[in-house]
């Protein structure tokens, strides 16, 4: 089986970026930024621009700044009502089952999101595990040492053995330097850094047939 690993991103892959919840985590970034850090609310959107363009992520950058406390962040940042954003997807748990490749989810955020996440989706038992941003050791996509690190993690496969599933093209073109394939979702165009592309992942079976390929 040439594809032996999958890794799926978590949020605006395995949901639709439609549903609010992206927007949602974003401002309680900024709440953070602003009722926490104190920066001045004017400079707040330019700050988590430079830190992601950066670091890849906003806490990376307020790690490496500001010594803020990841486990402070996260908590706050992650506090809503995920229920009312995500709700069950049968679809998309019958075509992770019919997969035979190990999955897992590949994320910056924690595991508490994501178990919170897959949950919500009933998809939790799709998934062989979670890597996420302590078991990564707060490297994060693109960097990359973060996918180096996710192939460790799953014992050492090749990484032409690989596939990332990701809604964005920033972290899809290293993976496909290292030699995974890569598949952007959330678009049908696909970029440079992406082999292939899908709306949603309910659209895999028409966009990457080879994944139910034992050859």
């Amino acid at each position: 089986m040439r594809h032996s690993i999958l890794y799926f991103d978590l949020d605006d892959t395995l949901y639709p970026n439609s549903n609010g919840l992206w927007e949602a985590i974003g401002s309680r970034m900024n709440d953070y930024l602003r009722e926490r850090m104190g920066f001045p609310p004017n400079q707040i959107t330019e700050i988590r621009r430079k830190y992601y363009q950066t670091y890849g992520t906003t806490l990376r950058g307020l790690q490496i700044n500001h010594e803020v406390d990841a486990d402070e962040y996260l908590d706050y940042v992650h506090d809503l009502p995920i229920e009312e954003y995500l709700s069950p997807d049968p679809l998309l748990r019958s075509l992770l089952n019919s997969i035979d490749q190990s999955k897992w989810i590949f994320t910056n955020a924690d595991s508490n999101h994501a178990n919170r996440v897959l949950e919500s989706l009933g998809v939790q038992e799709c998934f062989e595990g979670i890597i996420d941003v302590y078991a990564l050791g707060f490297v994060c996509k693109p960097e990359k040492d973060a996918y180096e690190r996710a192939i460790t993690l799953v014992n050492g496969f090749a990484p032409e053995q690989c596939v990332l599933f990701d809604d964005s093209p920033r972290n899809l073109e290293p993976a496909l330097k290292l030699g995974f394939t890569t598949v952007l979702v959330g678009s049908d165009q696909c970029p440079p850094g992406a082999n292939y592309a899908a709306k949603s992942l309910h659209d895999l079976p028409q966009v990457f047939p080879e994944l139910w390929s034992t050859a």
